[in-house]
């Protein structure tokens, strides 16, 4: 089946009231326009074609705001309370990593991955005489730490078979009878440690590791303007619109219009906003954030920051992520892994809800025909109900909503339709709060995962600031017109992205 998009009046915020946005009755057959016999039938209120055009609401619901009384936001993270890395062996690990010590033991030497080793420093918890699970191509294997240099380990395992047996093999790269092709790489957890009787303790300690993360606000502007003239005309037709303006004032429908389409406008930045890069250049400006004296522009908006820190779920079809119960699971595998974080909130569009239904209906063995999917108790009278507002799997529940911001073809909707391959089909917040570290009050704070900073003092709130100039209605100047200037300066953070899912 093919759908036809309806053709609309124009959707383009104006400053005047032209044919496309009111009737021209002349247009409409009768070439005197008003001057025929008889009079029109005029319906006066302005017809909600688009429903309610706003997406604002989004970040309301999900976080908190706060002020903030400086140029960024900084926070720390808690790092992982147990030393878990990942290792490798070198090409040459078949004549370099195995060596016999006293008693005939077999000593074999590893690397530790992505660890810093500059003017001395080891940046791992890995300590003399701790004992190691390792993970390797052929299996598992416990060993006991001989000696530590940077990020070279020595170890000495524990089964005497591993000594030139599996262990001893997948470090070497293996040979011809085993094949030489064998994956070198290891994942090392620390369980525990052992010492001889009489010995000395540790000589060095593990501090607590942390993540610090900043982010800057930027500031949003817009304006609106309108001539004495015009701001005195009365209209045919009364507007109405989100704002709860009302009247025959067509100024009072394009000021509310604009400040609406700011304060989505202000969400949107929040939602969609990447750092820029420093090393762009670009022509100085006389206004605006790019020039010469500004290095730092951007901001780290949701979808940025989960896919820099978070989780991204592309599902096997590339379509619809998490809509089979297999990839769903994969998706708690991860949470797992993560802060396991039992309740989470799911915004997605249309498609993907839709999905996501069919998913759980599939479940019930008598919902392959659609008719018993949520509550149904089998009366004529009552209205089929066809999706799921949540569910529970494992130790997890979850809440769906349909995000309008991904299904509205003005917003990203639009953008989806386009761009299929890099399409958002949906996110999934953790609810609840986390403790962090703010290191301008200097101590532990329960915030939300997500929320909003603005910008504030005792003498200036610019979490939304609006004022007007002119000289229609207070007169501040002899410009004979309205100007409504709106001004806020914001931005998000983001905490503990590695519990967040962004659906693709």
């Amino acid at each position: 089946m093919a759908i036809t998009g309806a053709t609309n009046l124009q959707p383009a915020a104006v400053r005047a009231t032209l044919s496309s946005n009111y009737i021209d009755f002349a247009a409409a057959g009768a070439s005197d326009g008003w001057a025929q016999q008889y009079l029109p039938d005029l319906m006066e209120s302005e017809a909600e074609v688009f429903g309610n055009r706003t997406i604002s609401g989004f970040l309301a619901q999900v976080g908190a705001e706060e002020a903030m009384t400086s140029d960024q936001v900084v926070w720390s993270e808690q790092g992982r309370l147990h030393l878990s890395y990942k290792g490798h062996v070198a090409a040459n690990a078949a004549t370099t990593t195995a060596s016999t010590i006293a008693g005939g033991v077999v000593e074999i030497d590893f690397t530790i991955d992505d660890v810093a080793v500059a003017t001395g420093s080891v940046d791992h918890g890995i300590r003399l005489n701790d004992i190691l699970l390792l993970a390797h191509a052929n299996g598992t294997a416990r060993v006991l730490v001989a000696k530590v240099a940077n990020d070279q380990v020595s170890v000495v395992p524990y089964d005497a078979t591993d000594n030139d047996g599996e262990l001893q093999h997948a470090f070497s790269g293996g040979d011809v009878a085993n094949g030489s092709n064998d994956d070198k790489s290891l994942t090392i957890l620390v369980i525990g440690s052992e010492y001889s009787k009489g010995t000395n303790g540790r000589t060095t300690a593990n501090e607590p590791g942390f993540k610090s993360f900043t982010n800057k606000p930027v500031i949003m502007k817009d304006m609106y303007s309108v001539s004495g003239s015009d701001a005195s005309a009365i209209g045919w037709v009364e507007v109405t619109g989100e704002e709860g303006q009302n009247g025959y004032l067509w100024y009072l429908k394009a000021e509310g219009d604009t400040r609406a389409r700011f304060a989505d406008h202000c969400e949107m930045t929040l939602i969609e906003s990447i750092k820029g890069d420093s090393a762009q250049t670009f022509a100085d400006s006389a206004e605006g954030p790019i020039g010469a004296s500004h290095t730092a522009f951007g901001t780290e908006g949701l979808f940025s920051a989960i896919e820099t820190r978070g989780n991204i779920a592309t599902g096997v079809t590339g379509v619809n992520a998490a809509t089979d119960l297999a990839e769903f699971d994969a998706i708690l595998a991860e949470l797992d892994s993560q802060g396991a974080i039992e309740e989470n909130m799911m915004f997605l569009n249309r498609a993907t809800s839709l999905a996501m239904d069919d998913m759980l209906a599939s479940m019930n063995s008598y919902g392959a025909g659609g008719t018993s999917y949520g509550v149904f108790d089998n009366n004529e009278d009552m209205a089929l109900n066809l999706g799921f507002s949540g569910f529970r799997r494992g130790s997890y529940d979850f809440y769906k909503s349909d995000w309008k911001y991904l299904n509205d073809a003005s917003t990203r909707g639009a953008i989806n339709a386009k761009a299929t391959t890099d399409a958002i089909r949906g996110c999934m917040i953790p609810a609840g709060v986390s403790s962090v570290y703010d290191q301008q009050l200097g101590k532990n704070l329960k915030r939300p995962f997500l929320h909003t900073r603005y910008r504030a003092s005792q003498t200036e709130n610019r979490k939304m600031k609006s004022w007007v100039t002119g000289s229609v209605g207070a007169v501040t100047s002899d410009l004979d017109a309205m100007e409504v200037h709106y001004l806020s300066e914001r931005c998000l953070v983001v905490q503990g992205a590695n519990n967040f899912f962004l659906l693709k």
